[in-house]
């Protein structure tokens, strides 16, 4: 794909680019080649290629989910949380509306 200085203006514009005539110039047959390595990429046959989702196979290692796994962090101590806020409402913390 062939890039004139006009397309490399208009590109340069529309990025907000100042760009000079000199700069123009260089630019449009970077531009070309860079397009044209992006449709070689476009030609290579990938139909037996499996996708992937990573470059590495890797597993999440799996657990139980236990409320109180740890006694300072986990579960069971939401009164003693609440008891710190300045306003609690239901066993939630309490806030002003926000919206009118």
């Amino acid at each position: 794909m062939s890039v004139d200085k006009e397309t490399v203006a208009k590109i340069a514009s529309l990025a907000r680019i100042k760009m000079t005539d000199a700069e123009l110039e260089k630019m449009a047959p970077e531009l070309s080649n860079i397009l044209d390595w992006v449709e070689q990429l476009g030609e290579v046959d990938t139909s037996d290629v499996e996708p992937m989702t990573a470059v590495i196979p890797n597993t999440l290692r799996l657990r139980e989910d236990e409320v109180n796994a740890d006694p300072l962090t986990g579960g069971g101590v939401r009164d003693k949380v609440l008891a710190n806020a300045p306003a609690a409402e239901h066993g939630f913390f309490g806030v002003p509306k926000v919206i009118e």
